[in-house]
């Protein structure tokens, strides 16, 4: 009698009791906040908060008229700001041990062809928002900030409040990071199922004008901003039905295999 389990029990002897799993999940959610907490103590030391902030408001701070600075509207401010600041750059310098540490809870439940699909949409899709939000960064800011000065009157002086400013900065990272995930949206819609690779081919007309009402409701009324989020929501849903295809090609489940061979 072979010992080598049979497909249908390739989970057996996997589960655990209910509490089992909450003190798993708690454990991991510990060593989570620990990894943030500990890159937010390498940030606070270096390269600080002041320089963090400093760094979040250059591009704002380069398109200003000579000797404008931004401005604290309420007494906390300074220092609640560049604290929010620091919290958000420790997140995101430990999101691989928080995106481990989620792969580690979940992954005893999945079979072999589901672990072959999760993890690689686990890594590509922290990549891509990272991806995004270094787009909104680099080129979207100035394009925007330089949009916006162009058209103020010489009367006014910007003086931009740094709450204000902070809120703003996370609207547009959180929009273009997510933008940049139309791919794992349009993969996962087919590998599930919901909907066919046809279909998604057939719907592309539709989703470039979605793309572009989506761009014109979260991005300021310029025309630059909202080019420069429609336009790789296009090619990025392009790109999804190209991965989509490989995907499904790649993780069916071993007796899905055996029939399409």
């Amino acid at each position: 009698m072979s010992d080598t389990p049979s497909k249908d029990d390739e989970l057996s002897g996997t589960e655990q009791p209910f509490v089992q799993h909450l003190m798993e999940l708690r454990d991991r959610l510990v060593k989570a906040a620990i990894a943030i907490g500990i890159a937010a103590a390498l940030l606070f030391f270096f390269p600080g908060p002041g320089a963090l902030y400093d760094l979040l408001a250059a591009p704002l701070v380069a398109h200003l008229p000579k000797g404008a600075t931004l401005i604290a509207t309420s007494v906390i401010s300074p220092f609640m700001v560049p604290l929010k600041i620091l919290l958000m750059a420790a997140f995101l310098l430990a999101l691989p041990v928080v995106l481990w540490q989620i792969w580690g809870f979940v992954a005893p439940g999945l079979y072999v062809h589901e672990k072959k699909l999760v993890l690689p949409l686990v890594v590509s899709s922290t990549l891509l928002f990272l991806v995004g939000v270094a787009f909104c960064y680099f080129f979207v800011f100035g394009q925007v900030f330089s949009f916006i000065q162009s058209f103020a009157p010489k009367s006014i002086t910007a003086a931009p409040d740094i709450e204000a400013y902070l809120g703003f900065v996370l609207t547009m990272f959180i929009a273009f990071g997510m933008a940049f995930e139309v791919p794992i949206v349009v993969i996962v819609l087919a590998r599930m199922g919901l909907v066919s690779v046809e279909k998604l081919k057939a719907f592309r007309g539709y989703f470039i004008v979605l793309a572009f009402i989506i761009a014109a409701v979260v991005t300021p009324p310029d025309v630059v901003s909202q080019l420069a989020l429609a336009v790789p929501m296009c090619l990025l849903y392009e790109v999804g039905i190209w991965a989509a295809q490989i995907f499904i090609k790649h993780t069916q489940a071993p007796e899905d295999a055996d029939q399409t061979a």
